[in-house]
């Protein structure tokens, strides 16, 4: 599953190849950066657990067996370690009321967003991804834009596939709530009609 270039690098790098980690790193920091920004909201926070992210990959690379893709594994470190600050620091986040949105809503916001210039709607999710709820973000990156299947996801997460598609559906429910206050209200509207 891992794809051979990951391979040949973990090899190496158990072997003692150092400088195999750092191309290791080199390949996954931002995504993991990201991942950890979504779930912390602060960037040093998330600078830190990256950090600790990759120190803790290093030391149980020789339990990484290859049945998932590397990056599946790194993503699901990057999230355990992103839990274990949030129970450190037990902060609270605003949460978002979704309960109003509908499937066909939740569709129609799909919908918006393909149209969207590709630049346009990378944007406007990250930006709406700031403000979600830490794991909703989290998730949604993972979706949106590493495009991870579902048993993908469940892997990372630690949750069964089925459990993912609910949580993603919650997730993008609140992306909504922000995106219909951030977006042009018209764009949704247009899109509304249209799937009616």
């Amino acid at each position: 599953m891992t794809t051979n270039n990951d391979q040949i690098l973990i090899n190496q790098i158990t072997e003692g190849d150092t400088n195999a980690f750092a191309i290791l790193v080199d390949r996954y920091k931002d995504l993991v950066f990201t991942l950890a920004l979504r779930m912390l909201k602060h960037r040093e926070e998330a600078e830190e657990v990256s950090q600790d992210t990759f120190i803790k990959a290093y030391k149980s690379l020789s339990k990484f067996k290859g049945d998932s893709k590397f990056s599946t594994w790194i993503y699901k470190v990057a999230y355990n370690t992103c839990l274990d600050r949030i129970k450190k620091n037990k902060r609270k986040y605003n949460e978002i009321a979704i309960d109003e949105y509908t499937e066909h809503q939740v569709k129609t916001i799909d919908n918006a967003l393909e149209n969207m210039v590709a630049d346009e709607r990378k944007q406007a999710i990250q930006d709406c991804l700031n403000l979600l709820p830490n794991e909703d973000g989290f998730l949604l990156t993972l979706y949106y834009f590493e495009e991870q299947s579902l048993d993908e996801i469940a892997k990372v997460v630690g949750l069964t596939a089925n459990n993912v598609k609910v949580k993603l559906f919650r997730s993008r429910k609140k992306l909504m709530v922000i995106l219909k206050q951030r977006i042009e209200p018209e764009i949704i509207k247009h899109y509304e009609r249209e799937r009616r």
